[in-house]
């Protein structure tokens, strides 16, 4: 007969109190058996729904994570990787429970540990099959943690890509790193983890795994660890590689076909938004592009850690106002360095001017705001209204000339929009910029419209950016998220550099410019 003495000491001995008898038996087996087949863990201890099941390139990542040891995942949006790696973390520590293991897990924005990796490993964790395991599931608040797993010989957690010394102190028997977004997480933490590696070989009993993921990117060299290990370049042969490709995405049933075909229209082929995020390759940074791409997406990481302690008071509004057909009439209120999210102010229902008018000048009165407009054609009714309300209001004529200067002093500009567009590129700049920080949308219309235009030099050192109505032609769209966030950007909140020409006579601002339909 067995006692209730006799079960807590059995629980007791075998390390694993809580547990029924038979249970570490169970456990043990687990363990035996899963040890190497993180990809046969996925198939046979998720409890999948009909239908359900990883798509075969992601079981392939989880098989070749042990072959390999070193892997890099680069791929596009809506794939998995999420997935992947909250799965891989889950089966490191079930598997290495009573051994000596830890599980650093980081990536390029601590938002994306906070909100998708960690929130990933709890909703896969209610799925395992405890049964087929051999033990009670983990349990809340004390084995599992919002933003780790704390087992009897080991832990899983999450750490800031910021702090390359908590990653080098990660010391154990077997190690498992997850950089998850890697794309532009420091050198100084990849050289961090690469200290485990030293003790970790076919000749040593350590054991270090180390999985990467990330969509592609591209910087101003391009450079970067990712980056490196795909471009396979000298020092980085001990890392496999895998590339996610969209055809992969949509046998699976991951990507819809007609969504990829959407942005390949909205984007452009050739842009880096498209290369990056729809066929998972690394654009070509060069020089065509007025803003790269990755100096977008960090200002849209700013904005996430920055808006909810935003500036209260909006300073300056850029307003881009649709020349009719599919065009949007945008509105980008700005608080410093703080965009807030974009209004779509079209009024398609009237399409008037004076509606339009109404509305911004409402908004404007309303926050002591300057707006900046587009005063050339269609815009020129709008300015008029917004002139004869007595909104303080700068007009912005992308035509015409100016004698503004790069950040250095040196370089000129054909024209406004030139000189508006290289202004926006130089505050986004990551080094020498001001930490701007713009709004996400659903679409990535901002991102796309943002690295759109191209630029080159012409005689006497100017800067000349690709006219709209070529961007329009290329893309087949107006760039009216971007053109209004490029505005709001053009001039300074406050009064400090604005052209105090709206307090002239409204009569005569107002000549010949009469309200109509757009």
């Amino acid at each position: 007969m067995i006692t209730l003495e006799s079960r807590l000491q059995r629980a007791v001995s075998d390390g694993l109190a809580g547990l029924v008898p038979g249970e570490s038996a169970r456990y043990q087996e687990f363990r035996e058996r899963y040890r190497d087949r993180p990809d046969l863990f996925a198939r046979e201890c998720v409890r999948w729904r009909h239908g359900e099941g990883l798509a075969a390139y992601q079981q392939e990542i989880l098989a070749e994570l042990v072959t390999t040891r070193r892997l890099a995942v680069r791929s596009l949006h809506g794939v998995g990787k999420t997935t992947v790696a909250a799965i891989a973390i889950l089966w490191f520590a079930l598997t290495r429970d009573g051994e000596d293991w830890k599980c650093p897990s980081t990536a390029s924005a601590w938002r994306q540990l906070r909100e998708y990796l960690w929130p990933e490993v709890h909703k896969w964790a209610r799925r395992l099959r405890w049964e087929r395991i051999g033990r009670q599931p983990l349990t809340e608040n004390r084995e599992l943690l919002s933003m780790a797993i704390k087992l009897k010989t080991g832990t899983a957690f999450a750490v800031a890509c910021t702090d390359p010394a908590t990653i080098e102190g990660a010391h154990a028997d077997h190690l498992l790193y997850i950089f998850d977004e890697a794309k532009i997480i420091p050198d100084a933490t990849w050289d961090s983890a690469e200290g485990a590696f030293m003790g970790a070989g076919e000749d040593t009993p350590a054991e270090a795994l180390w999985l990467a993921l990330s969509t592609p990117t591209d910087t101003d060299q391009p450079h970067g660890r990712f980056y490196d290990i795909h471009a396979r370049k000298r020092g980085y042969e001990d890392w496999a590689t895998k590339h996610v490709t969209l055809e992969e995405a949509l046998k699976a049933g991951r990507v819809s076909r007609e969504k990829a075909e959407e942005r390949k229209r909205q984007w452009g082929e050739e842009s880096a938004v498209y290369q990056a995020k729809i066929l998972g390759n690394f654009p070509d940074a060069g020089t065509a592009g007025v803003i790269p791409l990755s100096w977008v997406e960090a200002a849209i990481e700013r904005w996430h850690e920055r808006k909810d302690s935003r500036p209260g008071k909006v300073d300056v509004i850029g307003l881009d106002v649709a020349d009719g057909g599919e065009d949007r009439s945008m509105m980008a209120p700005r608080r410093g360095t703080f965009l807030d999210e974009l209004e779509d102010v079209t009024r398609a229902e009237s399409g008037r001017v004076l509606d339009l008018a109404d509305l911004v000048a409402a908004y404007a009165t309303k926050h002591a705001a300057t707006v900046v407009v587009d005063s050339a054609g269609v815009g020129s009714g709008v300015y008029g209204e917004l002139v004869r309300e007595r909104v303080r209001v700068v007009p912005f004529n992308g035509a015409e000339a100016t004698d503004r200067k790069d950040a250095e002093g040196i370089l000129g500009f054909v024209n406004c929009r030139s000189a508006a567009w290289w202004g926006a590129r130089e505050r986004l700049h990551p080094e020498t910029g001001d930490d701007l920080a713009l709004p996400p949308d659903k679409e990535d219309v901002l991102i796309g419209d943002l690295t759109a235009p191209k630029w080159e030099t012409v005689s006497g050192g100017r800067i000349k950016v690709e006219a709209k109505k070529d961007v329009k032609e290329r893309l087949r769209r107006s760039t009216d998220y971007g053109d209004a966030v490029v505005m709001a950007l053009w001039v300074d909140g406050g009064g400090e550099t604005i052209d105090e020409s709206w307090m002239a006579d409204a009569a005569t601002i107002l000549g010949g410019v009469e309200a109509r339909e757009f």
